[in-house]
């Protein structure tokens, strides 16, 4: 099977084509199937890298302040007291909070930064660098900005405050991040603005970020810092990286769910196929043998079947998962993740171009059903001509 046949390759295409109905039909389930499992792992590597591409900003260690057991805001005149602590490189008070678009039934993310003072992420530094935010203006993300459009919002946004007065905000410009879990939902704007529309006293902060010099002190201090502050809620980037995972690995699950039963249904495909030839194709290769074909013959004519069904629904298959991955965003299959009750602007997948997933799928599909064709083909092959067609 060194050289291609190109006459049993042409007969093996009319051969397809006499059977055209049953062609298709195994072209739409295999493709079908290769669609799904290459939208599961699609989806998958896109948020993995999105997950591990906002971890790498997320601080070294948080500081909430508690009350029975709900998280409060925090006074500012802690983050001294933690500055103290030796190995302690800065803490940076930090003001932010959710505020829900009720018209849109989204949630956005309001977040302050300070001209004067250090912010915690390249993101948020670039933007008060690079923008010129005051009392009347903010920046957005891209999924925000988008929300707004939708929404007739187009150069400012009312904000309403805890007393029921209105807040108007003039739109300075968007910006995007390489992470959109980042900076999808997110509004940038000064600290006292973000404090003016949640009703938040000067000394108060949401809560505090700190930095320390040394990454393997981390733990250990945030084990004085609970010490110190014993109604704090201490929480470590190790701490916050490991939730992340625990919910992605849930998520997960419920794919591998999905990917099992993908996988059952190919395979009851197949176990039909290797069961046996149908009389038709029987006779079909016993004629074929009387008239001098050889069994290595017959098995490359299968071979051509097989491959040109296999291959031609394995390309429309992941050609299929990546334009509803890609362009679509993966309606149904990304709700897995997201959920159906959302509250956060839309997420665009990110393209991420991963070999080993195309070589598993290929895998899983093309050689199985390779084999399925020709072991039955082979098994009528070996028998003589006139056993066969009688």
């Amino acid at each position: 099977m060194s050289k291609i046949n190109f006459y049993l390759l042409e007969y093996a295409l009319g051969s397809l084509k006499r059977e055209k109905y049953k062609s298709l039909f195994i072209v739409i389930v295999l493709s079908i199937l290769s669609m799904l499992l290459s939208s599961v792992f699609f989806i998958t590597n896109s948020l993995k890298y999105e997950l591990n591409t906002t971890l790498d900003t997320l601080p070294q260690i948080v500081v909430q302040n508690t009350e029975a057991g709900r998280v409060v805001n925090i006074d500012k005149s802690y983050g001294e007291k933690i500055l103290e602590l030796q190995g302690v490189e800065n803490v940076i008070s930090r003001v932010w909070g959710y505020y829900k678009f009720d018209r849109a039934g989204v949630y956005f993310t309001l977040v302050g930064v300070d001209e004067f003072e250090e912010n915690y992420t390249k993101l948020l530094e670039s933007i008060n660098q690079s923008q010129k935010l005051d009392s009347s203006n903010m920046i957005v993300g891209e999924g925000v900005k988008k929300i707004l459009d939708q929404n007739y919002y187009k150069e400012y946004f009312n904000f309403i405050k805890p007393d029921g007065t209105i807040k108007k905000v003039y739109i300075a410009g968007t910006f995007n991040s390489a992470a959109n879990l980042e900076s999808n939902d997110m509004i940038v704007m000064q600290k006292e603005l973000v404090r003016e529309i949640f009703g938040m006293q000067e000394e108060m902060a949401t809560d505090l970020v700190v930095k320390v010099n040394n990454l393997d002190e981390v733990s250990t201090i945030a084990a004085k810092i609970k010490l110190l502050l014993p109604n704090a809620k201490v929480t470590t980037h190790d701490d916050i990286k490991l939730s992340y995972e625990h919910l992605f690995n849930y998520k997960s699950g419920l794919f591998l769910a999905l990917f099992v039963i993908a996988i059952f249904t190919f395979f009851i495909i197949i176990y039909d196929k290797m069961s046996g030839l149908s009389s038709e194709s029987k006779r079909e290769i016993g004629i074929l043998k009387a008239i001098g074909w050889k069994i290595d013959d017959v098995l490359k004519e299968k071979f051509y079947e097989a491959m040109v069904i296999a291959l031609f629904s394995y390309f429309l298959g992941v050609s299929l998962a990546m334009l509803y991955v890609y362009i679509l965003n993966a309606p149904l299959l990304s709700s897995i993740f997201f959920g159906y009750s959302d509250l956060k602007p839309a997420l665009d997948l990110v393209f991420v171009f991963d070999f080993q997933t195309l070589f598993l799928v290929f895998f899983l599909s093309v050689p199985i059903y390779v084999a399925a064709t020709i072991i039955p083909a082979w098994r009528v092959s070996v028998l003589d001509a006139d056993e066969v067609m009688r």
